[in-house]
């Protein structure tokens, strides 16, 4: 089950922390235990957070997450742009295009980054109390109590409530997206509101109970008065939404132009412990432009203030100007401890030809990573392999060990190949031409034996039907990013498949791979460290038919029963075999071709902004606990750098 709003799905998620796994897996990060008491039904778990393993990094009495500066002045601006176009301020539907910023006002019983990131951003697994001061749940998990703070309000000043938590947990079930309420209504039967602020959610039998709590933690509260007097429900696409309980409320609204929040100067959470050295800015705003080239000129002239920058060629080539010199702007690598997002071109698995995975394999040769990272991106990125890439949890090798046990438990699922090869990797090409000769040959044979046979140049099948693929691809992207799918549909081409690439705007895109209307596209899967109910989602049959966050529309009874047996792990040894068996079978089912990742956010901004010291693994931050100064920002303004 995917959460309204994603718990860290990625954890993309600075400093690796793996030198330290082992000794994690084996012992936990617990420095605190939550108190237990002894009921009729065994033992209570009483506590201000969340893990499933039951130890928690913070204590009761922590002070604040110890990344953060706690005494991070508030004040000042920070922009940022967007590059597409807008239609809308509720994302909850499925319907328009609305942007993160429609949900940072939005808060939950358990303590999320307003900006989708992990919170806390230097563990993993972990969750805090935000609107509810604690947790009660039984050893079986089989529900659990959140006793919430009786001062939190709405910016509107009426209070959050146990009634508003059970109203929004309902209307996700009842308009929300499709695969999220079939998931919810099969685990969380029941929910009970014991008072005004307490509520009781009970989970089903017979289920894995991983990661319920976290789910019904992560529930958005909205104001049930507000929807109840205005008419409106999720189905709407409204510009003027609901208050929320958040530290930012909209200050203007813009479609087509810009997006501000402004930080509230009542916000009701200023003083928890959970939001110390957090939420620093006066304001955020946002600049909406149709292309990245606009973005990226726009952020020259000092339209807006902060950039973090994807593509490679700005990134090796755009940044000498004049701003850059004179240290006006700022141009930083940070570290990214999370795993690479699994990003690539993905393969609907619905289209008849798709099917064979022997055309899907000769598809992928068309791909020279090679040559797109030396003559297109700057030689700055590393060829992704995993779901789980650069971790401890990354399948490697022959499975051995825990991995080898847990693959042979699950029988006859399990191809014998799987067992006793080594995993495969993606193929290699020469980088001094974009086709590979060789990978062109070796994919005429995949197709040759697929029956697509070569006739007047071109594959076709024993019908004499052509072998066509569409590429559906959003116009609003990076030069480099349009280069690089051209020049792969320009090999498919030379392969004899009739392959046109679609350049469409973002409502239509986001429209048509809603649909399911491409035979390929460009997008991304959740990369994991762990187990948890959402992983059904992205990668299990159970949505696969409509699931938005499943591109690939994946179904594979060996990747579900990988899936359940992880959720049913009670040890983290057990989850980490779980886990890597489950980036092997992903990794064999071959739905996307993966392309390129790298292990450093690439960020630049105008000299008035500063972070930690040491960041987090998680979490690069900038919306969440980067913060302002003002003595930097008054020299850039004497300076004409910025107005």
């Amino acid at each position: 089950m995917t959460q309204p709003k994603t718990r860290a799905a990625t954890r993309t998620l600075h400093q690796k922390l793996w030198a330290n796994w082992g000794a994690y897996m084996v012992l936990g990060l617990s420095v605190i235990w939550a108190t237990h008491v002894w009921a009729d039904e065994g033992k209570i778990t009483r506590s201000h957070g969340y893990s499933f393993y039951g130890d928690l990094t913070y204590p009761v009495d922590y002070p604040h997450f110890n990344y953060v500066n706690p005494d991070a002045p508030k004040g000042g601006e920070i922009s940022i742009a967007f590059v597409g176009s807008l239609d809308s301020m509720n994302p909850y539907s499925g319907k328009g295009r609305a942007h993160l910023f429609s949900i940072f006002g939005f808060e939950s019983l358990l303590g999320e980054a307003p900006s989708n990131e992990s919170l806390p951003s230097d563990v993993y697994g972990e969750a805090y109390c935000l609107l509810c001061e604690t947790l009660e749940y039984p050893e079986d998990k089989s529900w659990v109590i959140f006793h919430m703070r009786p001062e939190a309000r709405f910016s509107d000043g009426t209070p959050v409530t146990a009634h508003d938590i059970y109203f929004s947990h309902n209307l996700l079930l009842d308009e929300g997206l499709k695969s999220y309420a079939e998931a919810v209504r099969k685990r969380i039967p029941n929910v009970e509101v014991i008072d005004d602020h307490t509520i009781k959610f009970y989970f089903a039998e017979g289920i894995s109970r991983r990661s319920l709590i976290e789910q019904v933690g992560g529930v958005p509260a909205w104001p049930k008065a507000w929807f109840e007097k205005t008419g409106n429900g999720l189905k709407d696409s409204w510009l003027d939404g609901p208050p929320g309980s958040g530290a930012y409320v909209i200050k203007s609204l813009d479609l087509s132009r810009r997006i501000v929040l402004e930080r509230n100067p009542d916000y009701w959470g200023n003083d928890l412990p959970i939001n110390q050295g957090r939420n620093n800015f006066d304001r955020i705003r946002l600049e909406i432009f149709s292309d990245d080239t606009a973005a990226f000129e726009a952020f020259k002239a000092g339209e807006y203030t902060f950039r973090n920058e994807g593509d490679s060629k700005k990134w090796a080539t755009g940044y000498d100007f004049p701003k850059v010199e004179s240290g006006a702007i700022v141009t930083e690598e940070i570290a990214d401890g999370s795993p690479a997002t699994p990003s690539g071109i993905v393969f609907n698995l619905g289209s008849e030809a798709l099917k064979d995975k022997r055309v899907r394999e000769a598809i992928a040769l068309a791909f020279n990573f090679e040559w797109t990272n030396e003559s297109l991106q700057y030689g700055l990125f590393k060829q992704r392999a995993s779901f789980t890439q650069d971790t401890p949890l990354m399948a490697t090798g022959v499975p051995e060990g825990a991995e080898l046990e847990f693959l042979k438990s699950l029988g006859d699922l399990v191809p014998t190949a799987m067992l006793t090869q080594e995993i495969s990797l993606p193929h290699t090409s020469k980088p001094e031409r974009l086709l590979d000769r060789r990978n062109a040959r070796t994919a005429a044979k995949l197709l040759d034996d697929a029956g697509w046979t070569v006739e007047n140049g071109k594959r076709v099948n024993a019908q004499g039907e052509p072998l066509k693929l569409n590429f559906l691809f959003n116009s609003a992207s990076s030069p480099t990013s349009t280069a690089v799918v051209e020049s792969f549909v320009s090999n498919l081409q030379s392969f004899g498949i009739d392959a046109t690439l679609e350049k469409v705007d973002g409502s239509q895109f986001t429209a048509r791979s809603r649909d399911r209307d491409y035979d390929l596209l460009f997008d991304s899967y959740a990369a994991f460290l762990g187990t948890g109910t959402g992983l059904a989602q992205y990668y299990g049959s159970e949505a696969a038919e409509f699931s938005l966050f499943n591109p690939a529309g994946l179904a594979s009874p060996l990747v579900d029963a990988i899936i359940d047996a992880s959720l049913n792990a009670q040890t983290r040894e057990d989850e980490a075999a779980a886990i890597m068996a489950l980036d092997r079978a992903l990794r064999d089912a071959f739905f996307i071709i993966p392309v390129w990742y790298k292990d450093s956010y690439w960020v630049a901004y105008y000299n008035q902004y500063e972070h930690p010291e040491t960041p987090p693994a998680y979490a690069l931050g900038y919306l969440d606990f980067w913060w302002f100064n003002e003595e930097k920002a008054a020299k850039l303004r004497a300076d004409g750098a910025l107005r």
